[in-house]
Order: C-alpha cells, then structure tokens, then sequence
C-alpha cells in the first residue's frame, strides 16, 4: 500500500472515522491523481465500481478529508470546486479557456507571508498563488481569445 495512502488511513482512524469502501476508494483516487478534481469528476471515476454511490457521498466524505487536513479545497468563484490532495507548498497555473489547472514547483514565498504581515499588522498563516493564462493546448488549438 502506498505510504501517503496509510498515513492518511491511519490519520483517519485516529480521528474515529470508520473507513467505508467508498471512502477509501475516494482517498486512494486523490492521493493517486496528479490532477485537481471536482467532486463530480471524482464521482464520474468511481461510479463504476461503486454504482450505489452519490455525488453527496463524494461531498460527504470529502469534507471528511478537509477537515482531516488530507485535502485541500479551492474555490474559483461560481465553478466547482476543486480538490488537491498534495499538501507540499506549491503553486498553480489555471487555463482561462478550458480550466485546467497545473501544479508548479517555486521556492516557498515564506518572505512575503512576513513582508504582508508586517505591513498590515495580519498573522498571516497561508498563502495561495494562482497564475492565469492560456494553456499550450488551447493556444495551439487557435481557440485561445486574446
């Protein structure tokens, strides 16, 4: 079993939550996907194998995850949600034509979490950078909109 996959578990388990086949089919596919799913992609992926199981069943469970600090949510205004199980510091490209979503490595911005602290006076405890643009795809495709 993959380690990240039995910390989770064990994680989980510490924190009294009964691990169901779905639910561990639905933490296997995060921990797996290099990808940001939506819990509806999430749904369309296991549906197969699990054809009793709701699209609020991958809700449930993900905030399940959330508030084990497994996974990450990000929002992107009125679009669905997306969900991140890698939990290193790293940073993110969004396509403004297709929405996909791309990690990239960047040495931590620790300096400007101090920087904004200290100009504004916030505890600053987090940082998000998201940088938004056209994809190879869609600019290869012609159908990127300048």
């Amino acid at each position: 079993m993959n380690h990240r996959l039995e910390e989770a578990l064990n994680t989980l388990k510490t924190m009294g939550v009964r691990m169901t086949p779905q639910r561990h089919a639905i933490l296997s596919y995060l921990l797996s996907t290099m990808g940001h799913p939506t819990a509806d992609e999430i749904y369309k992926a296991l549906s197969p194998r699990f054809p009793s199981m709701s699209v609020a069943t991958v809700y449930n469970n993900l905030k399940v995850f959330i508030e084990a600090k497994l996974v990450r949510e990000m929002t992107y205004g009125d679009q669905s949600s997306r969900f991140d199980a890698d939990l290193s510091d790293h940073y993110h490209c969004l396509c403004e034509q297709c929405g996909k979503l791309v990690d990239f490595a960047y040495e931590p911005l620790h300096e400007l979490e101090e920087v904004a602290g200290a100009m504004t006076g916030f505890q600053v405890k987090s940082h998000r950078v998201e940088l938004y643009g056209v994809c190879a795809d869609c600019a290869q495709s012609g159908s990127a909109k300048v």
